[in-house]
């Protein structure tokens, strides 16, 4: 399969034309208008700092679905000893700093770049980018950040400074999200620590499928406050 060039013309094509990597397209911008039609069609951005904007749609697809959660055993105790505090889209901009800083391994440097950053800072400022703070006290020791549309969430990176961290803020916020409807969390990408936690890969035209239909409900949009 070819790789395609976009343009300035605000489309992209079918994701089922992505090649063998899963990389559909190359080029365009990172405008809002451009990052949720890319959303609603199940493709991303994803890319290093010295290449041109590539964006992906992968077969198989990993995701999860919150009724599926899977909690172990020793993240009870940190539950109920209540060790951290969880807030949305009180820091935003931190957090997704924070990922980007945030080493990885298997990686060097970072795929957030300026412009990624800076393009979903925009997107969180219009209501469709979202961010889970994790406090320790007066400090924030861990987050993720992702889009919503519909009652899919798409995560996009996370961070901990402590231990169980991210874990803790990733299992809080689906839990938040089902009680509201959520159906869908797109997960993107195989890792292990998501699938310890009930993530579970899906051929690219059930996720498609999936997602249109969670597509139908109202975006849940503007700053997001649980309790």
């Amino acid at each position: 399969m070819p790789v395609y060039g976009l343009t300035e013309e605000l489309i992209f094509p079918p994701p089922h034309l992505s090649n063998r990597d899963g990389i559909l397209a190359v080029g365009g911008d990172l405008s809002p208008e451009r990052l949720l039609l890319a959303y609603s069609m199940g493709i991303f951005p994803w890319y290093s700092e010295e290449d041109p904007i590539i964006w992906w749609s992968p077969n198989p697809r990993l995701v999860l679905y919150p009724s599926d959660l899977k909690i172990s055993r020793s993240m009870r105790p940190v539950f109920n000893q209540g060790k951290f505090i969880f807030t949305t889209d009180q820091a935003f901009r931190e957090i997704i700093s924070s990922c980007r800083q945030s080493p990885r391994k298997g990686q060097r440097g970072t795929w957030i770049t300026d412009e990624m950053l800076e393009a979903y800072c925009l997107l969180h400022e219009e209501g469709f980018a979202h961010s889970l703070e994790v406090w320790e006290k007066d400090n924030i020791v861990a987050g993720l950040y992702g889009v919503s549309l519909g009652s899919c969430f798409f995560g996009e990176s996370m961070f901990t400074r402590v231990s169980n961290g991210s874990k803790a803020g990733f299992i809080y916020l689906v839990q938040e999200l089902e009680k509201r409807g959520y159906d869908l969390i797109d997960c993107q990408v195989y890792t292990d620590h998501l699938s310890s936690m009930g993530a579970v890969e899906v051929p690219r035209k059930k996720f498609l499928t999936q997602l249109e239909n969670s597509l139908k409900k109202p975006t849940w949009r503007g700053k997001w406050l649980f309790g």
